[in-house]
C-alpha cells in the first residue's frame, strides 16, 4: 500500500487521468478491490521509487485511507477468530425486490453511475478511500452455514457436522449449534459487569470501570471572536441594501438560475428583484381581501412554499415578505399526503400560527389535488389560503406607495425551520437585527467584496444557503449562481464550469458536491479552479469531511485549486454560523489535523490516538469563532457546566447573530436560547444567555474549534457516547459498492431494556445477492465492534429506494426510527444481535439447595408464619340422594333403574349443524342399544372379561350406547378420536398407537370408519393387516346379552382415558366404577342436575371431563343432554348459540376453541344474532372445560361479545382437570363467583405470589379456576421438597379426592412413576394422607367471598403446567406469558408458541399479513420478550398460519412443534438466529 503515500497532483496528466479511471470503474463495481490495487500499482509503479523513502509515515496516509485501513485490520483480525454466523433461512417467495423508481439500467450514460453509485445525502469518499475490505481479509463462513431457505419437497436432511464434530441430520440443529458456539464466545462486558438481580428493581447500572478515561484539564475559558468591525456604508437594514443597489445598480445581476442541464436559464437584477418585491409587498398588504379588509398584516407569518428549481420566485417572495414586514416561512414543496415528516411541517405551521402560503403558478400546479380541483388538506396541517407570486398576478404600487424600511430591530424577520431527533419541526426565529448582524459577521469573517461571484450548491430556503447565498450576497451586492440540486443529479460537474466559467471567487459547497465533482472529473479537463478565494464547506463538521476535502484537492489542485481555499465551518440551525475556517495565506502551513482516539471520544475525554490506530477519528478544525461572539463548551446534559479544556461538550455561543427562539414555543426556548453556563461549584459565569448549538466539540490549540458530532446524532449506549456518523462512516468503509444502494445508511437507537440498542438500516442494491447481503452484515458487526467497542442491536436492509426521504434526498431518520418501531420497516435481510450488546441483564438467580430446613418448621396450619396454602370442597356425605346412590354402586345398574322406572325419559339428544335433532335416546333405547353391543362382544371368541376395547366413533350416541355396551360387556373401553378422512396421514398413527399402546383385543365402530381402517390411503400410514378384532356396530342383529356383567367390587376398572398432553405426551389413566360414581355425584352436587334440568354439551367427548359430562353424567343423574359436535360449529357457526337460545338452556359446557370460534366469528355479527332473535338471557352457568390456566383475555371478551344478545357478564366461568384426577374444580351454581387477581410477574419467576393493584406494571391478571368439586381437597406442595408451601407462594397441586384416577396404564410398567403421581405423601406435616400429584403450578388464595357453608372462600389458581414450564436463567417461566406478549408486539402475529432447546428461547409465530411483514416481527418480537420478560430470543421463526400444531381442546402442542422445529419439517417463511 505504500503507492498511497505518492504525491497525485505532482504526477503527469495522462498518469491521473488514468488512475481517476480506475477509481471511476471501482466505484462502479466494473473491477474488484483486488484488480484495482494491482492496476494501480502498476501505473504508479515508476514513480513509487523516488518518493518511498519519504512517505512511510502515517501521517502521510489520507484520513480516509485511515479509516479503511482501520476496518480492514478489524476485519482481518476476525477472520483469524473464524467467526461463524448462522446465516438466516428464508423462503424463497419471502421477498420480492421492490421496483426501483430512479434505478438507471447500467452503462446508459456515464454520469448516471455517479448518482448511482452515491446517493445525495451519502457525502463519503468512496473511491479511494472508502472501498472497503481487500477481497484477502474477508471472513470465511464454513460451507454448512450458508444453507439457503430450500423450496417445499426438496430434499431437507443431509449428513452433516457442528461444529464440535458431532453429526447432526438437519440443517435447523446445525444452525442452532453455529448460533451456540458464536455465543459461546467471551464477549467484551467482563462479568463484573452483570449485576444481581434485585428483587425490586430489576436492573442497577453496571459499576464503572477504574480505568475509565476522565478529563484532567482546567476548566476552559469562554473563546472570543474578533470584534465586529464597523464599516461606514454597512446599511442600517437588510432591505435598505437591496433598496439601494435597486436604485443605484439596477443592470447589476443579482441571481442566475439553471435549467436541468446546467445552462443558465435566467438572470434577476437588482433593479428587477427590488420592482418585483416591492409589487408583492403591496400586493400582501393591500390587495389580498376585499377594500375594507386586510387579510395579512405586518408581524403575520406566512409560509414560502417554492421548488429548489426556482431560486428567482423565492429570492422575490422573501424580499417581498421583509418589506411588508411579515414574516417568511420558507418550507419545502409537499409532494404527497404520505411525504415523510409531512405532519412535523404541520406542527410548524400551526406553532407559527400560519394562515398563508406564497408559491409559484407552476408550483401550484403540480401540488396534489382533490378529485374537485382543490389543494389536498396535508396530514397534520392547517387550512392554508394559497397565494401565486408571479409577476403577472402582482398589482404595481401607486406613485405615492414606498414600502417602510426600519432600522434593524428585535422584530422577528423570518422563521427557519429545523427538524429535531424525535423528528419534530421546530421553528427557529431570526430577528431583524441578528439576520444584518450575521450577514455582516460573515461578511467579515469571509472577505466578501462588493460585486463578487458565488456559486452556490446548497438550499437556499434554509441554513448555509439561505444565509450566504441569499441574505449576505445581497448586503454586498453579490452574484450568486444557483445550482439546484436536479442539476446536480443529472451533471455533477456543473458547479465547478460554473466557477470556471464566471471566475467565481466563492463556492458554497457539501462534501457530496466534491466527491460527485471528482466522479465527473473525466469531463473537465480544461475547468480552472483559481479564481477560487473560498470554498466554503458547508458539512466540513461531518467525520468523513476531512477525507473528501483531501480527496478533492488530490484531483483538482492541478486545475489551479490552492489548498488554503478550503474552509470547512460548522453551523446549527439556532446559533446560526458557530465557526467559520477564513480563507489561509498562499504558502502558510495549513491548520494540524486531530488524530483522536475513539474510546476517549466514547466517554467525552480528548485523547491524542498513539497506541491503536485502528480506532482512531481524524477530524478537522472548522476555524475560529465568529466575529463579534463569544463560544464556550458545556455539559451536554443536565445544568451547563463548563467543560474542562481535554473535554467533549456542547458548543454554546452569544452573539447577536444568532436565534432568538422556538417560534410559538416559549418552554423548549428557555433551555435552548436562554442558558446561563456555570462553573464546577455551580455558580453562573456571568449574565448574558448563550445559546445551544446542538453541536459537540472542543477548543484545540490556538482557539481553532473542533466539531466531532451533532447532540442529535448521539447515541448513549451503556453510559458511552457514539457518533451515528462515525458508524455510518465505519459501516460504509466495509466494501458497500456490492450490497447498499447509493450508500444510503440510517443509523439511530431505540431503547430496550433500560438501555439504548443501535440499529442500522441501509438500502440494499436491487442486484445485491443473498450471500453478499449477509457477508456485509457480518462484517459491519465485526468492524464496529472492533473500532468503535459497542454491538449492534440490529442490522436491516430494506429494498432500495424504500427509506422515507427528505426534501434534497437524503433518509429521514426519525421516520424510519417509526416504522422500524411499528414494523413497517419491510427489511429483506435482518440480523438482530441481542446475545452480544445486552449486557444490562440481571444475574441469573442462584437456586438455594432443596432441603427442609427450620424455616419450613409447620405450627398448626401455618407454615414459617404463612397460613397453609390447602382448600377443599363442600363435604360429599352430608346430602342424601334419593334412592339411587344407595341402591346402585355402578352406572350400569343406574342405566338398567332408569329404563325400567322411566323408560321414555329422554336422556339424549343430538343435534346436526342445522340444529335439527338428528338423533335421540330415551334411558330404554340407550339400554337396549347397549345390550345389542354386549351381545356382539360376548359372542365373539378371544374377547374376555376384563380386556380393552376401543371404541373410535365420532361425537354422537353410538359412542355412548358403545360405551355402555362394553360395561355390560364386562370389557374395558376405550374412547379414541376417529382418524380424520381428509388428513389420515397425521391422525391415523395416533389411534394406532393408543390402540397397541391399550392392548386393545377388539374395535367398535361404524361402517364408514371400518371402511377408513381398511382402505388404500390408511394402509400408505400403518400396517392395516394387524389390526385388532373390527366390529361394525350399525346393522348388530336385536339380542340381548345372556348376563349383564357386575363387577365383584366397586375397585375395578371402569374405562381407561386416554390423552395427549400439551408436551406430546400419550397417558392413559384407569378410573374405578367407584370413583366414576363419585364424580358424577360431585357434578350433580356442584351443579344442581336433576331429572327435569336440560344442558347442552359442545365438547369432544374423548377423555377427561368432555368425557365425563358426555357419556356418564345423564346416566348417573337423569337429565337431559343435548349435544353439539364441535366441528359441525365449522359449518354453521351459530349452532351453539342459537341451541341455547332456542332451547333455553341455563347450563353449558364448551371447550376453549368453540369460544374462540365464536368469539372471532361471530363477534362483529351480535346485531344479527339478535334480529335472528338469539337471546342468552336464559344462561346461567357456560362452563369452559381444560386441563390449562384459564384464558382469560378469551372468556373477557365473549362475555363482553355476547352481552349485547343477553349473555350475562357473570355466566362464564372455568373447569379445571388433569389426568390423576379428571375434575377438580368445576365452577357451580352456589358457590360465589370466581375472582380474579393480579399478580406480579417478577415475583412468579421466583416462584412467589404476590398480589399487586389491577394495570400494576408487570401484572398479570388471573382467573379462579372454577369452585373446587365436593369431595376433593388441594394442598400446594413445593415440588421438589414435597412440603407444604405458605400461601405466598407458587407450587404444584395436588389432590386428595375419591374420584381420583387409580393409576397410570402402563406398559413398562414404571412403577415408581405410579407411586410418585398416584400415592404419594407429605414430607412433614400430613404424613398420612395420600395424595396424586397433578403435574401443574398453582396457588391458593382465601378471598373476602363467603361460600355456601358461610366460611371465607378459598379460591385455587392454576397457572401453568410443570412440565411446560421454562427454566431460564434459575427463574421460571410459563409459555403462554411469552406468547401473549410475542402476540401482542405486532398485528400481523397470530398464534405464536414458545419452548427451548439447549437453553435458547425459540420463538415462533405465525403471520396473517403478507409475506413482506415477515422480517419486520423479528426486531418487535425481540424487543417484547427483552422488555417485558428480561430474556434474549435465541431464534425467531415465522410461519403460515395454522403451523403451530393444536389439540382437540385447543391447547398448543409445543413439543410436537419443537420436534417439528428441529427436523426442519415446519417449511418456515423466515428463520432468524438472533446472534
Amino acid at each position: 500500500m505504500a503507492e498511497r503515500g505518492v504525491d497525485v497532483s505532482a504526477l503527469p496528466q495522462e498518469v491521473r487521468e488514468q488512475l481517476a479511471e480506475l477509481d471511476l470503474e471501482l466505484s462502479e463495481g466494473d473491477i474488484t478491490q483486488k484488480g484495482y490495487e494491482k492496476k494501480r500499482a502498476k501505473v504508479l509503479a515508476p514513480y513509487l521509487t523516488q518518493t518511498q523513502s519519504k512517505n512511510t509515515e502515517i501521517s502521510h496516509l489520507t484520513p480516509g485511507y485511515i479509516h479503511t485501513e482501520a476496518v480492514q485490520a478489524a476485519l482481518a483480525k476476525h477472520k483469524e477468530e473464524k467467526m461463524a454466523l448462522p446465516m438466516p433461512t428464508k423462503r424463497r417467495s419471502t421477498y420480492v425486490q421492490s421496483p426501483i423508481d430512479n434505478c438507471t439500467p447500467p452503462l446508459t450514460h456515464q454520469i448516471n453511475h455517479f448518482t448511482n453509485i452515491l446517493d445525495k445525502e451519502v457525502y463519503h469518499y468512496i473511491v479511494n478511500s472508502y472501498t472497503g475490505i481487500s477481497q484477502g481479509s474477508r471472513v470465511d463462513l464454513p460451507s454448512n452455514a450458508v444453507v439457503r431457505g430450500m423450496s417445499r419437497g426438496q430434499s431437507r436432511s443431509s449428513m452433516m457436522e457442528t461444529a464440535d464434530g458431532v453429526p447432526v441430520s438437519s440443517r435447523v440443529s446445525t444452525k442452532i449449534q453455529q448460533l451456540l458456539n458464536t455465543l459461546k464466545r467471551p464477549k467484551r462486558p467482563p462479568l463484573s459487569e452483570f449485576f444481581m438481580d434485585d428483587q425490586e428493581e430489576i436492573v442497577e447500572v453496571p459499576q464503572a470501570d477504574p480505568n475509565t478515561p476522565k478529563p484532567e484539564g482546567r476548566q476552559i475559558i469562554p473563546v472570543k471572536g474578533e470584534p465586529l468591525g464597523v464599516v461606514s456604508n454597512w446599511p442600517p437594514a437588510l432591505q435598505a441594501a437591496l433598496a439601494r443597489w435597486g436604485a443605484t445598480q439596477g443592470k447589476s445581476p443579482a441571481l442566475t438560475a439553471l435549467d436541468i442541464t446546467g445552462k443558465p436559464l435566467y438572470t434577476l437584477t437588482y433593479g428587477k428583484l427590488w420592482s418585483r418585491s416591492v409589487k408583492l409587498a403591496y400586493t400582501l398588504l393591500n390587495k389580498l381581501g376585499t377594500k375594507n379588509e386586510q387579510i395579512i398584516k405586518p408581524g403575520d407569518r406566512v409560509a414560502l412554499v417554492y421548488p429548489n428549481s426556482d431560486p428567482g420566485m423565492f429570492w422575490v417572495a422573501f424580499y417581498g415578505c421583509l418589506l411588508a414586514e411579515v414574516i417568511p416561512v420558507p418550507i419545502e414543496v409537499p409532494l404527497s399526503r404520505k411525504d415523510a415528516g409531512s405532519s412535523q411541517v404541520g406542527f410548524l405551521l400551526g406553532s407559527c400560527g400560519v394562515g398563508l402560503a406564497l408559491t409559484s403558478e407552476i408550483c401550484l400546479k403540480g401540488l396534489p389535488k382533490t378529485p374537485t380541483g382543490e389543494i389536498l388538506q396535508f396530514k397534520g396541517w392547517p387550512r392554508l389560503k394559497w397565494v401565486v407570486t408571479d409577476s403577472k398576478y402582482l398589482t404595481k404600487p401607486s406613485k405615492d406607495w414606498q414600502p417602510h424600511i426600519p432600522t434593524a430591530n428585535t422584530d422577528t424577520a423570518y422563521i427557519e425551520y429545523k427538524a429535531s431527533k424525535e423528528g419534530t419541526v421546530m421553528g427557529v426565529a431570526v430577528s431583524k437585527v441578528a439576520m444584518l448582524t450575521h450577514c455582516q459577521a460573515l461578511t467579515q469573517a469571509c472577505n466578501y467584496c462588493e460585486g463578487e461571484t458565488l456559486v452556490n450548491v446548497l438550499d437556499f430556503k434554509k441554513d448555509m444557503g439561505l444565509w450566504h447565498g441569499v441574505l449576505t450576497s445581497i448586503m454586498n451586492r453579490i452574484h450568486t449562481i444557483s445550482v439546484p440540486y436536479a442539476v446536480m443529479k443529472a451533471c455533477p460537474q456543473s458547479w465547478v464550469q460554473r466557477v470556471h466559467i464566471h471566475k467565481a471567487r466563492v463556492a458554497l459547497v457539501k462534501c457530496r458536491d466534491l466527491h460527485w465533482a471528482m466522479m465527473a472529473h473525466r469531463e473537465q479537463r480544461d475547468t480552472s479552479l483559481a479564481s477560487l478565494h473560498m470554498l466554503i464547506v458547508a458539512d466540513g463538521a461531518n467525520p468523513w469531511s476531512v477525507s473528501s476535502c483531501d480527496a478533492f484537492l488530490n484531483v483538482f489542485q492541478a486545475h489551479g485549486l490552492k489548498p488554503e481555499v478550503i474552509c470547512p465551518c460548522a453551523t446549527s440551525p439556532e446559533a446560526m454560523t458557530v465557526a467559520i475556517r477564513r480563507p489561509g495565506v498562499a504558502g502558510a502551513p495549513l491548520p494540524a489535523r486531530a488524530v483522536l482516539s475513539m474510546t476517549g471520544l466514547s466517554h467525552g475525554v480528548i485523547r491524542v490516538n498513539t497506541e491503536d490506530k485502528n480506532s482512531a477519528l481524524t477530524v478537522q478544525d472548522v476555524g475560529h469563532v465568529m466575529p463579534g461572539a463569544l463560544m464556550c463548551i458545556v455539559k451536554p446534559d443536565g445544568p451547563p457546566m463548563l467543560c474542562k479544556t481535554d473535554e467533549i461538550g456542547e458548543i454554546v455561543v452569544n452573539s447577536r447573530a444568532g436565534g432568538t427562539m422556538y417560534y410559538g414555543l416559549s418552554g423548549v426556548t428557555k433551555n435552548t436560547f436562554e442558558v446561563i453556563p456555570v462553573n464546577a461549584s455551580g455558580t453562573p459565569i456571568g449574565e448574558i444567555p448563550f445559546v445551544r448549538s446542538g453541536l459537540l466539540g472542543f477548543v484545540g490549540p490556538g482557539s481553532l474549534i473542533f466539531v466531532v458530532g451533532k447532540n442529535e446524532g448521539l447515541l448513549m449506549v451503556s453510559g458511552r457516547r457514539h457518533n451515528a456518523d462515525d458508524l455510518v462512516a465505519t459501516a460504509l468503509a466495509v466494501e458497500p459498492v456490492k450490497t447498499v444502494y447509493r450508500g444510503r445508511i440510517a443509523v439511530f437507537s431505540v431503547t430496550v431494556f433500560y438501555d439504548e440498542r443501535i440499529v442500522i438500516v441501509a438500502e440494499q442494491r436491487p442486484d445485491a445477492s443473498e450471500e453478499d447481503s449477509f457477508q456485509w452484515m457480518s462484517r459491519v458487526l465485526q468492524a464496529i465492534d472492533s473500532i468503535h467497542q459497542v454491538g449492534l442491536y440490529c442490522l436491516a436492509l430494506v429494498p432500495a429506494n424504500t427509506l422515507p426521504k427528505t426534501p434534497l434526498g437524503g433518509i429521514h431518520i426519525s421516520d424510519t426510527k417509526q416504522l422500524f418501531l411499528e414494523g413497517a420497516l419491510h427489511p429483506c435481510n435482518i440480523l438482530m444481535c441481542p446475545h452480544t450488546c445486552v449486557t444490562n441483564m440481571p444475574k441469573p438467580r442462584q437456586k438455594q439447595p432443596v432441603g427442609v430446613g427450620p424455616a419450613s418448621i409447620m405450627v398448626g396450619n401455618l407454615v414459617a408464619g404463612k397460613r397453609i396454602a390447602q382448600a377443599a370442597g363442600r363435604d360429599l356425605g352430608l346430602i342424601e340422594d334419593q334412592d339411587l346412590v344407595r341402591k346402585h354402586n355402578f352406572l350400569t345398574e343406574a342405566l338398567q333403574w332408569r329404563a325400567q322406572t322411566d323408560p321414555d325419559h329422554m336422556l339424549y339428544v343430538l343435534l346436526n349443524a342445522k340444529g335439527v335433532a338428528v338423533c335421540t335416546a330415551t334411558c330404554v333405547q340407550l339400554h337396549k342399544r347397549a345390550e345389542k353391543i354386549a351381545a356382539a362382544l360376548m359372542e365373539r371368541s378371544g374377547i374376555n372379561i376384563g380386556e380393552n376395547v376401543v371404541l373410535l366413533y365420532p361425537p354422537g350416541i353410538d359412542l355412548i350406547a358403545a360405551f355402555y355396551g362394553c360395561l355390560y360387556a364386562g370389557c374395558i373401553p376405550v374412547t379414541v378420536r376417529p382418524p380424520h378422512p381428509q388428513n389420515l396421514s397425521a391422525t391415523l398413527p395416533t389411534v394406532r398407537m393408543i390402540i397397541d399402546v391399550s392392548k386393545a383385543a377388539c374395535i367398535l365402530t361404524t361402517q364408514v370408519l371400518t371402511k377408513i381402517l381398511r382402505s388404500k390411503e390408511a394402509a400408505t400410514t400403518v400396517n392395516i393387516k394387524t389390526w385388532p378384532i373390527i366390529i361394525d356396530t350399525d346393522d348388530l342383529p336385536r339380542k340381548r346379552p345372556p348376563t349383564i356383567y357386575k363387577p365383584p367390587n366397586a375397585e375395578m376398572i371402569a374405562y381407561m382415558d386416554f390423552s395427549v398432553s400439551t408436551t406430546g405426551m400419550l397417558t392413559g389413566v384407569k378410573v374405578s366404577h367407584a370413583a366414576v360414581s363419585v364424580l358424577c355425584r360431585s357434578i350433580k352436587l356442584q351443579c344442581e342436575l336433576y331429572s327435569s334440568r336440560q344442558i347442552a354439551i359442545c365438547l369432544d367427548p374423548y377423555c377427561g371431563l368432555g368425557f365425563v359430562l358426555w357419556c356418564l353424567a345423564s346416566v348417573y343423574s337423569g337429565h337431559q343432554s343435548i349435544l353439539i359436535p364441535p366441528m359441525e360449529l365449522e359449518i354453521s357457526l351459530t349452532l351453539w348459540l342459537g341451541t341455547l337460545s332456542q332451547y333455553r338452556i341455563r347450563d353449558t359446557f364448551c371447550s376453549y376453541s368453540v369460544m374462540e370460534l365464536c368469539t372471532k366469528g361471530l363477534g362483529g355479527q351480535t346485531d344479527i344474532l339478535k334480529a335472528r332473535g338469539v337471546n342468552l338471557s336464559c344462561v346461567r352457568s357456560c362452563v369452559v372445560v381444560a386441563e390449562e390456566r384459564p384464558r382469560l383475555a378469551l372468556t373477557h371478551s365473549f362475555s363482553k361479545l355476547f352481552k349485547d344478545i343477553g349473555l350475562s357478564m357473570r355466566a362464564v366461568s372455568t373447569a379445571f382437570g388433569s389426568r390423576v384426577n379428571l375434575a377438580i374444580c368445576l365452577q357451580g351454581t352456589t358457590g360465589p363467583d370466581p375472582s380474579t387477581v393480579y399478580v406480579d410477574m417478577k415475583s412468579l419467576r421466583h416462584d412467589r405470589v404476590r398480589l399487586v393493584e389491577r394495570g400494576a406494571p408487570q401484572s398479570l391478571p388471573l382467573m379462579e379456576s372454577g369452585t373446587i368439586l365436593p369431595g376433593v381437597r388441594v394442598i400446594i406442595v413445593n415440588p421438589e421438597t414435597r412440603g407444604p408451601l405458605g400461601d405466598s407462594h407458587l407450587g404444584e397441586i395436588w389432590v386428595n379426592s375419591p374420584h381420583n384416577a387409580t393409576e397410570y396404564y402402563t406398559i413398562y410398567g414404571e412403577e415408581n412413576l405410579q407411586a410418585d403421581h398416584f400415592n404419594t405423601k407429605l414430607s412433614f406435616g400430613d404424613p398420612q394422607t395420600l395424595w396424586a400429584r397433578t403435574g401443574y403450578l398453582g396457588f391458593v388464595k382465601r378471598t373476602e367471598l363467603t361460600d355456601s357453608s358461610g366460611d371465607r372462600h378459598d379460591a385455587l389458581f392454576v397457572v401453568g403446567s410443570l412440565d411446560e414450564t421454562l427454566e431460564l436463567r434459575g427463574l421460571r417461566y410459563h409459555p403462554i406469558d411469552i406468547e401473549t406478549s410475542v402476540s401482542r408486539a405486532h398485528r400481523s402475529i397470530g398464534e405464536s408458541a414458545v419452548f427451548t432447546w439447549t437453553n435458547l428461547l425459540v420463538v415462533v409465530a405465525e403471520l396473517c399479513g403478507s409475506e413482506q411483514d415477515a422480517l419486520d416481527l423479528v426486531p418487535l418480537v425481540t424487543n417484547v420478550v427483552l422488555e417485558e420478560h428480561h430474556l434474549i430470543v435465541g431464534v425467531v421463526v415465522i410461519v403460515d398460519p395454522g403451523v403451530i400444531p393444536i389439540n382437540s381442546r385447543g391447547e398448543k402442542q409445543r413439543m410436537h412443534l419443537r420436534d417439528s422445529f428441529l427436523a426442519d419439517q415446519l417449511d418456515p417463511i423466515y428463520v432468524a438466529y438472533n446472534m
